[in-house]
Protein backbone atom coordinates (compact mmCIF):
# COMPACT_ATOMS: atom_id res chain seq x y z
CA UNK A 1 0.00 0.00 0.00
CA UNK A 2 1.31 3.18 -1.05
CA UNK A 3 1.71 5.80 1.78
CA UNK A 4 -0.71 8.54 2.45
CA UNK A 5 0.22 12.21 2.35
CA UNK A 6 0.35 14.05 5.43
CA UNK A 7 0.08 17.42 7.33
CA UNK A 8 0.19 17.94 10.82
CA UNK A 9 -2.68 19.59 12.41
CA UNK A 10 -0.68 23.23 12.63
CA UNK A 11 -0.95 24.07 9.00
CA UNK A 12 -1.08 27.38 9.19
CA UNK A 13 -5.07 28.41 8.43
CA UNK A 14 -6.37 31.20 6.02
CA UNK A 15 -8.06 34.36 7.39
CA UNK A 16 -11.70 33.02 7.70
CA UNK A 17 -14.51 36.13 7.89
CA UNK A 18 -16.02 36.58 11.42
CA UNK A 19 -19.51 35.91 9.95
CA UNK A 20 -19.35 32.17 8.00
CA UNK A 21 -21.93 32.26 5.23
CA UNK A 22 -24.81 29.37 4.82
CA UNK A 23 -27.06 27.56 2.57
CA UNK A 24 -29.43 24.77 2.94
CA UNK A 25 -30.34 21.95 0.35
CA UNK A 26 -33.83 20.33 1.25
CA UNK A 27 -34.79 17.10 -0.52
CA UNK A 28 -39.06 16.44 -0.64
CA UNK A 29 -41.16 14.01 -1.40
CA UNK A 30 -44.12 14.49 -3.68
CA UNK A 31 -47.33 11.99 -2.52
CA UNK A 32 -50.36 11.05 -3.36
CA UNK A 33 -52.95 13.31 -0.99
CA UNK A 34 -55.42 10.30 -0.87
CA UNK A 35 -53.24 7.45 -0.60
CA UNK A 36 -49.72 8.56 0.59
CA UNK A 37 -47.99 6.78 -2.13
CA UNK A 38 -45.20 8.59 -3.79
CA UNK A 39 -45.86 10.38 -7.14
CA UNK A 40 -43.38 10.28 -9.85
CA UNK A 41 -44.51 14.07 -11.12
CA UNK A 42 -40.95 15.29 -10.13
CA UNK A 43 -40.82 16.66 -13.89
CA UNK A 44 -44.43 18.18 -13.84
CA UNK A 45 -43.52 19.92 -11.16
CA UNK A 46 -40.21 21.50 -11.67
CA UNK A 47 -41.81 22.73 -15.02
CA UNK A 48 -44.29 24.55 -12.93
CA UNK A 49 -42.14 26.46 -10.99
CA UNK A 50 -41.11 29.91 -12.30
CA UNK A 51 -38.28 32.24 -11.80
CA UNK A 52 -35.93 32.64 -8.86
CA UNK A 53 -37.71 29.02 -7.63
CA UNK A 54 -37.05 26.90 -11.01
CA UNK A 55 -33.57 28.14 -10.83
CA UNK A 56 -33.23 26.86 -6.80
CA UNK A 57 -34.42 23.88 -7.73
CA UNK A 58 -32.70 20.17 -8.57
CA UNK A 59 -33.32 17.08 -10.38
CA UNK A 60 -33.24 13.93 -7.96
CA UNK A 61 -32.56 10.72 -8.46
CA UNK A 62 -35.90 9.45 -7.74
CA UNK A 63 -39.54 10.85 -10.36
CA UNK A 64 -41.42 11.66 -6.78
CA UNK A 65 -38.64 13.86 -5.17
CA UNK A 66 -37.79 17.55 -5.81
CA UNK A 67 -34.46 19.75 -4.35
CA UNK A 68 -34.83 23.03 -3.26
CA UNK A 69 -31.54 24.88 -2.78
CA UNK A 70 -31.82 28.15 -1.02
CA UNK A 71 -29.19 31.25 -2.16
CA UNK A 72 -25.90 31.81 0.24
CA UNK A 73 -27.11 33.64 3.14
CA UNK A 74 -25.31 35.72 5.95
CA UNK A 75 -27.90 35.13 8.78
CA UNK A 76 -30.57 32.94 9.89
CA UNK A 77 -33.59 35.12 9.15
CA UNK A 78 -32.52 35.72 5.89
CA UNK A 79 -32.28 31.73 5.50
CA UNK A 80 -35.55 31.44 6.77
CA UNK A 81 -37.25 33.81 3.99
CA UNK A 82 -35.60 31.62 1.69
CA UNK A 83 -36.73 28.54 2.66
CA UNK A 84 -40.29 29.35 3.19
CA UNK A 85 -40.36 31.25 -0.04
CA UNK A 86 -38.90 27.83 -2.05
CA UNK A 87 -41.09 25.12 0.25
CA UNK A 88 -44.38 27.08 -0.71
CA UNK A 89 -43.27 27.56 -4.08
CA UNK A 90 -42.54 24.12 -4.46
CA UNK A 91 -46.02 23.27 -2.64
CA UNK A 92 -47.90 25.01 -5.14
CA UNK A 93 -46.41 23.29 -8.17
CA UNK A 94 -46.83 19.94 -6.51
CA UNK A 95 -50.40 20.34 -6.18
CA UNK A 96 -50.46 21.62 -9.80
CA UNK A 97 -49.33 18.29 -10.49
CA UNK A 98 -51.79 16.67 -8.16
CA UNK A 99 -49.83 15.67 -5.58
CA UNK A 100 -48.48 17.18 -1.95
CA UNK A 101 -44.93 18.47 -1.45
CA UNK A 102 -43.74 16.50 1.85
CA UNK A 103 -40.83 16.73 3.99
CA UNK A 104 -40.23 13.38 5.15
CA UNK A 105 -37.45 11.51 5.36
CA UNK A 106 -38.42 8.57 4.22
CA UNK A 107 -41.12 7.07 1.73
CA UNK A 108 -43.72 6.12 4.38
CA UNK A 109 -46.17 4.35 2.36
CA UNK A 110 -44.90 2.94 -1.16
CA UNK A 111 -43.53 3.59 -4.46
CA UNK A 112 -44.47 1.72 -7.16
CA UNK A 113 -41.87 3.50 -10.03
CA UNK A 114 -38.36 3.47 -8.52
CA UNK A 115 -36.49 4.20 -12.24
CA UNK A 116 -34.36 6.68 -12.19
CA UNK A 117 -34.32 9.86 -14.73
CA UNK A 118 -32.90 9.60 -18.33
CA UNK A 119 -29.48 10.64 -17.82
CA UNK A 120 -26.11 8.44 -18.26
CA UNK A 121 -24.80 8.75 -14.78
CA UNK A 122 -28.38 7.64 -13.13
CA UNK A 123 -28.11 4.50 -15.25
CA UNK A 124 -24.90 3.81 -14.83
CA UNK A 125 -25.63 3.76 -11.25
CA UNK A 126 -28.34 1.76 -11.54
CA UNK A 127 -25.91 -0.93 -13.35
CA UNK A 128 -23.06 -0.35 -10.91
CA UNK A 129 -25.29 -0.65 -8.08
CA UNK A 130 -28.51 -2.93 -8.59
CA UNK A 131 -31.26 -3.38 -6.51
CA UNK A 132 -29.60 -1.15 -4.30
CA UNK A 133 -30.27 2.21 -6.44
CA UNK A 134 -33.67 1.40 -6.50
CA UNK A 135 -34.70 1.61 -3.17
CA UNK A 136 -37.69 3.74 -2.19
CA UNK A 137 -36.76 7.21 -2.00
CA UNK A 138 -34.90 9.07 1.07
CA UNK A 139 -34.77 12.53 1.73
CA UNK A 140 -31.84 14.82 3.15
CA UNK A 141 -31.18 18.12 4.39
CA UNK A 142 -27.44 19.67 3.64
CA UNK A 143 -26.39 22.25 5.03
CA UNK A 144 -23.11 24.05 3.62
CA UNK A 145 -20.96 26.57 5.18
CA UNK A 146 -18.80 28.57 3.95
CA UNK A 147 -14.93 27.31 4.09
CA UNK A 148 -12.95 28.66 1.76
CA UNK A 149 -9.68 26.75 2.16
CA UNK A 150 -9.78 23.19 1.00
CA UNK A 151 -7.49 22.13 3.31
CA UNK A 152 -9.06 23.84 6.37
CA UNK A 153 -12.51 22.23 5.14
CA UNK A 154 -11.08 18.78 5.47
CA UNK A 155 -9.35 19.14 9.21
CA UNK A 156 -13.05 20.74 10.04
CA UNK A 157 -14.45 17.67 8.80
CA UNK A 158 -12.28 15.57 11.43
CA UNK A 159 -12.88 17.84 14.59
CA UNK A 160 -17.03 17.30 13.50
CA UNK A 161 -17.05 13.62 14.04
CA UNK A 162 -17.70 13.46 18.09
CA UNK A 163 -20.86 16.14 17.20
CA UNK A 164 -22.69 14.90 13.88
CA UNK A 165 -24.26 11.55 15.63
CA UNK A 166 -25.77 14.56 18.10
CA UNK A 167 -26.90 16.46 14.78
CA UNK A 168 -28.01 13.58 13.13
CA UNK A 169 -30.73 12.83 16.12
CA UNK A 170 -31.77 15.94 16.41
CA UNK A 171 -33.21 15.68 12.93
CA UNK A 172 -34.57 11.99 12.71
CA UNK A 173 -37.48 12.39 10.75
CA UNK A 174 -38.66 9.02 9.01
CA UNK A 175 -40.14 6.45 11.31
CA UNK A 176 -42.44 5.23 8.96
CA UNK A 177 -41.80 2.53 6.47
CA UNK A 178 -44.58 0.21 4.47
CA UNK A 179 -47.34 2.24 6.21
CA UNK A 180 -46.00 1.15 10.01
CA UNK A 181 -43.58 2.27 12.35
CA UNK A 182 -39.98 0.88 11.67
CA UNK A 183 -38.96 1.18 15.59
CA UNK A 184 -36.06 3.58 13.88
CA UNK A 185 -36.45 7.42 14.56
CA UNK A 186 -34.52 7.75 10.93
CA UNK A 187 -35.58 4.65 8.47
CA UNK A 188 -33.96 7.06 6.20
CA UNK A 189 -30.20 6.27 7.81
CA UNK A 190 -30.81 2.80 7.74
CA UNK A 191 -32.14 2.79 4.07
CA UNK A 192 -28.93 4.62 3.23
CA UNK A 193 -26.26 2.07 5.33
CA UNK A 194 -26.82 -0.34 2.22
CA UNK A 195 -24.64 2.00 0.07
CA UNK A 196 -20.95 1.74 0.13
CA UNK A 197 -19.89 5.16 0.04
CA UNK A 198 -22.20 6.54 2.45
CA UNK A 199 -21.33 6.86 6.36
CA UNK A 200 -19.40 8.61 8.81
CA UNK A 201 -16.78 10.95 7.64
CA UNK A 202 -12.93 8.98 7.99
CA UNK A 203 -10.05 10.97 9.66
CA UNK A 204 -7.81 12.83 7.21
CA UNK A 205 -4.31 13.76 7.39
CA UNK A 206 -4.98 16.08 4.78
CA UNK A 207 -6.59 17.67 1.42
CA UNK A 208 -3.76 15.58 -0.29
CA UNK A 209 -5.12 12.77 2.41
CA UNK A 210 -8.77 12.98 1.24
CA UNK A 211 -7.97 13.27 -2.45
CA UNK A 212 -5.78 10.08 -2.06
CA UNK A 213 -8.63 7.72 -0.33
CA UNK A 214 -11.36 9.07 -2.88
CA UNK A 215 -8.98 7.80 -5.82
CA UNK A 216 -8.66 4.69 -4.30
CA UNK A 217 -12.46 4.40 -3.21
CA UNK A 218 -12.99 5.08 -7.74
CA UNK A 219 -10.40 2.49 -8.36
CA UNK A 220 -12.05 0.12 -5.96
CA UNK A 221 -14.87 0.36 -7.54
CA UNK A 222 -17.88 1.53 -4.77
CA UNK A 223 -18.03 5.13 -6.00
CA UNK A 224 -18.46 5.99 -9.94
CA UNK A 225 -16.36 9.09 -9.20
CA UNK A 226 -15.98 11.76 -6.87
CA UNK A 227 -19.84 13.12 -6.74
CA UNK A 228 -20.36 9.92 -5.05
CA UNK A 229 -18.64 10.82 -1.84
CA UNK A 230 -22.10 10.96 0.64
CA UNK A 231 -20.32 10.71 3.50
CA UNK A 232 -22.19 12.97 6.30
CA UNK A 233 -19.06 15.52 6.32
CA UNK A 234 -16.94 16.96 3.23
CA UNK A 235 -15.56 19.54 1.33
CA UNK A 236 -18.44 20.00 -0.97
CA UNK A 237 -17.97 18.78 -4.62
CA UNK A 238 -19.44 21.92 -6.05
CA UNK A 239 -18.94 25.25 -3.59
CA UNK A 240 -16.32 26.18 -1.43
CA UNK A 241 -18.25 24.91 2.14
CA UNK A 242 -17.98 22.14 4.61
CA UNK A 243 -21.81 20.09 3.51
CA UNK A 244 -23.52 18.45 6.32
CA UNK A 245 -25.41 15.85 4.89
CA UNK A 246 -26.37 13.19 7.97
CA UNK A 247 -29.86 14.93 8.60
CA UNK A 248 -33.41 13.85 7.45
CA UNK A 249 -35.23 16.62 6.06
CA UNK A 250 -36.81 18.88 8.65
CA UNK A 251 -40.89 18.96 9.23
CA UNK A 252 -40.54 22.52 9.61
CA UNK A 253 -38.45 25.47 8.84
CA UNK A 254 -38.17 26.14 12.28
CA UNK A 255 -36.15 23.13 12.50
CA UNK A 256 -34.25 23.33 8.88
CA UNK A 257 -33.39 27.20 10.44
CA UNK A 258 -32.19 25.33 13.77
CA UNK A 259 -30.00 22.25 12.91
CA UNK A 260 -28.20 25.13 10.31
CA UNK A 261 -27.46 27.52 13.39
CA UNK A 262 -26.17 24.49 15.14
CA UNK A 263 -24.08 23.27 12.19
CA UNK A 264 -22.50 26.69 11.45
CA UNK A 265 -21.72 27.22 14.83
CA UNK A 266 -20.08 23.58 15.03
CA UNK A 267 -18.07 24.39 12.02
CA UNK A 268 -17.30 27.98 13.41
CA UNK A 269 -16.04 26.35 16.36
CA UNK A 270 -14.18 23.92 14.93
CA UNK A 271 -12.13 26.49 12.94
CA UNK A 272 -11.22 27.96 16.14
CA UNK A 273 -9.74 25.29 17.75
CA UNK A 274 -8.13 24.35 14.35
CA UNK A 275 -6.32 27.97 14.96
CA UNK A 276 -5.57 27.16 18.38
CA UNK A 277 -3.61 23.75 17.96
CA UNK A 278 -6.70 22.05 19.16
CA UNK A 279 -5.99 18.14 17.86
CA UNK A 280 -9.12 16.01 16.32
CA UNK A 281 -9.85 13.21 18.52
CA UNK A 282 -9.07 10.11 16.75
CA UNK A 283 -12.28 7.59 17.31
CA UNK A 284 -12.35 3.88 16.59
CA UNK A 285 -14.16 4.00 12.84
CA UNK A 286 -16.62 1.62 14.72
CA UNK A 287 -17.60 3.55 17.46
CA UNK A 288 -18.51 6.51 15.88
CA UNK A 289 -20.46 4.04 13.26
CA UNK A 290 -22.12 2.84 16.36
CA UNK A 291 -22.94 6.15 17.49
CA UNK A 292 -24.33 7.22 14.39
CA UNK A 293 -26.54 3.85 14.65
CA UNK A 294 -27.92 4.83 18.26
CA UNK A 295 -28.62 8.45 16.47
CA UNK A 296 -30.99 6.96 14.02
CA UNK A 297 -32.57 4.14 16.30
CA UNK A 298 -33.49 6.66 19.68
CA UNK A 299 -33.03 10.26 18.41
CA UNK A 300 -33.19 12.10 21.41
CA UNK A 301 -35.62 10.10 23.19
CA UNK A 302 -33.45 7.73 24.63
CA UNK A 303 -29.46 7.46 24.75
CA UNK A 304 -26.74 8.50 22.92
CA UNK A 305 -23.34 7.07 22.25
CA UNK A 306 -20.63 10.22 23.65
CA UNK A 307 -17.50 9.71 21.26
CA UNK A 308 -15.33 11.51 23.45
CA UNK A 309 -15.94 8.94 26.19
CA UNK A 310 -17.25 5.52 24.46
CA UNK A 311 -20.00 5.45 27.13
CA UNK A 312 -24.17 6.40 26.29
CA UNK A 313 -25.40 9.31 27.82
CA UNK A 314 -29.25 10.74 28.14
CA UNK A 315 -29.37 11.99 24.66
CA UNK A 316 -30.43 15.55 26.08
CA UNK A 317 -27.51 15.73 28.65
CA UNK A 318 -25.34 15.37 25.16
CA UNK A 319 -27.61 17.93 23.40
CA UNK A 320 -26.81 20.57 26.23
CA UNK A 321 -23.19 19.73 26.25
CA UNK A 322 -22.93 20.57 22.58
CA UNK A 323 -24.77 23.89 23.06
CA UNK A 324 -22.17 25.08 25.84
CA UNK A 325 -19.69 24.41 23.60
CA UNK A 326 -20.97 26.40 20.63
CA UNK A 327 -22.11 28.69 22.76
CA UNK A 328 -19.39 31.80 22.03
CA UNK A 329 -20.20 30.90 18.00
CA UNK A 330 -23.82 30.82 18.27
CA UNK A 331 -23.44 34.23 19.90
CA UNK A 332 -20.61 35.99 17.71
CA UNK A 333 -23.29 35.29 14.66
CA UNK A 334 -26.45 36.57 16.46
CA UNK A 335 -27.99 33.38 16.52
CA UNK A 336 -27.68 32.08 20.54
CA UNK A 337 -31.63 33.74 21.55
CA UNK A 338 -32.96 32.34 18.46
CA UNK A 339 -31.40 28.56 18.64
CA UNK A 340 -32.00 28.16 22.64
CA UNK A 341 -35.85 29.12 22.06
CA UNK A 342 -36.13 26.49 18.71
CA UNK A 343 -34.16 23.91 21.01
CA UNK A 344 -36.23 24.57 24.00
CA UNK A 345 -39.45 24.08 21.50
CA UNK A 346 -38.09 20.84 20.15
CA UNK A 347 -37.47 19.77 23.63
CA UNK A 348 -41.23 20.21 24.39
CA UNK A 349 -42.40 18.83 21.40
CA UNK A 350 -39.77 16.48 20.10
CA UNK A 351 -38.38 15.75 16.90
CA UNK A 352 -39.89 15.20 13.31
CA UNK A 353 -40.45 11.36 14.73
CA UNK A 354 -41.84 11.87 17.57
CA UNK A 355 -44.40 13.88 16.21
CA UNK A 356 -45.30 11.92 13.55
CA UNK A 357 -45.63 9.02 16.15
CA UNK A 358 -47.86 11.28 18.47
CA UNK A 359 -50.26 12.02 15.73
CA UNK A 360 -50.27 8.02 14.68
CA UNK A 361 -51.06 7.63 18.68
CA UNK A 362 -53.64 10.09 18.59
CA UNK A 363 -55.16 8.73 15.44
CA UNK A 364 -55.15 4.95 15.97
CA UNK A 365 -52.43 5.03 13.56
CA UNK A 366 -53.69 6.41 10.38
CA UNK A 367 -50.98 7.11 8.17
CA UNK A 368 -53.13 9.50 6.27
CA UNK A 369 -53.55 11.96 8.69
CA UNK A 370 -49.79 11.81 9.52
CA UNK A 371 -48.85 12.69 6.05
CA UNK A 372 -51.73 15.32 5.74
CA UNK A 373 -49.82 16.93 9.07
CA UNK A 374 -46.71 16.45 7.29
CA UNK A 375 -47.58 18.67 4.47
CA UNK A 376 -49.40 21.26 6.79
CA UNK A 377 -46.11 21.67 8.75
CA UNK A 378 -44.43 21.49 5.47
CA UNK A 379 -45.19 25.02 3.95
CA UNK A 380 -46.04 26.64 7.63
CA UNK A 381 -44.55 29.84 7.98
Amino acid sequence: MRPRPTTTATTPTPEIPTVLTLGVEEEFLLLDPVTGESMPVADRVRDALSGTAREQSRQEFRHSMVEMVTPVSPDLGQLREHLVTLRRAAARAAEAAGARLVAVGATPVCEAHRTVPDEQRYHDMSRRFGPVAHDPAVCGCHVHVGVPDRELAVQVCNHLRPWLPVVQALTTNSPLHDGRDTGHASWRSMQLERWPSIGPTPHFHSAADYDATVRDLITAGVMLDAAMVYWYARPSASYPTVEIRVGDVCPTVDDTVLIAGLVRALVATAIGDIRDGVPAQRIRACLVAAAHWRAAHDGVDGDLVDLRTGRPRPAWDLVDDMLDIVTPSLTRHGDLDLVRRQMDRVRQEGTGATRQRQVMADTGGDVRVVLAHLAAQTIAA
